[in-house]
């Protein structure tokens, strides 16, 4: 009722005020062609996000498909999905399309490869008789929880990631046994003060050549260098024993 009322106002002293209401007149256009256009642009981005997710999940799978079968256990697609998505959130980040095709077969790959890989390691862990205890079970549980404001929002997290605290429990023992493995059996090679050095001394020449002016003193980053690239080599270390593993294993795709 008030914007009707101006306008009449604005109308009925348009000969005497004319410069004036035709300014306020011009400046309440500028202001509704803003929110006209603010608004648009909400929605046109609320539908690229929509259909960029729509074509997300078409690269998904039926959840209780079987994807791939490692030494006669089946992987389901609902493990596939998981890990799809985190892959394909991983190439948003970097700002690459996941839904290309190129990227989309990449990603697909990735993901059967990591199921497969993480299958392979867990087995072997059985095999060499790693276990987790119940309270080192219970110390991780609990560790997750304190990401959570209460205990309501961390099932329903859980809940919502399609877990019971059965199968989280079990999923939180097969990830305590693998790490046993791999810190006993595939222990990672120290990362060298030179190592640390050169990558540094990389990194700080890129910042330069991009124009960056703020490079990190080293000693501040040191320690996450150190951590990166003992990471780095952990992962290397573990693709060679999964490849060695799957020389002697019956691993088949099913999709």
């Amino acid at each position: 009722m008030k914007k009707s009322i101006s306008s009449l106002m604005i109308g009925l002293l348009a000969v005497v005020l004319g410069a004036c209401s035709s300014n306020h007149d011009d400046q309440q256009s500028q202001a509704s062609d803003q929110a006209k256009t603010a608004q648009s642009g909400q929605q046109d981005q609320e539908k690229q996000i929509k259909a960029m997710q729509k074509k997300l999940d078409q690269q998904k799978v039926d959840d209780t498909k079987t994807v791939a079968v490692v030494n006669d256990e089946k992987i389901t697609g609902k493990d596939y999905n998981s890990v799809l998505s985190t892959a394909q959130m991983q190439y948003q980040q970097t700002g690459q399309d996941p839904t290309s095709k190129d990227a989309a077969q990449q990603i697909k790959k990735q993901a059967i490869d990591s199921l497969i890989g993480q299958a392979l390691i867990t087995q072997e862990a059985d095999k060499k008789g790693y276990k987790a205890s119940e309270k080192e079970i219970e110390k991780q549980l609990d560790e997750s929880k304190k990401q959570y404001k209460n205990e309501q929002d961390f099932e329903e997290a859980v809940k919502k990631a399609g877990l019971n605290m059965n199968t989280l429990k079990s999923d939180i023992a097969d990830s305590i046994k693998t790490e046993k493995y791999i810190d006993k059996e595939l222990p990672t090679d120290q990362v060298t003060d030179k190592e640390i050095k050169d990558y540094y001394d990389q990194f700080a020449a890129q910042q330069k050549d991009s124009g960056q002016k703020n490079t990190p003193a080293f000693d501040d980053v040191k320690q996450q260098i150190q951590d990166m690239l003992k990471q780095q080599k952990r992962q290397e270390k573990l693709g060679q024993q999964v490849e060695k593993l799957k020389k002697s294993a019956d691993v088949k795709v099913e999709i």
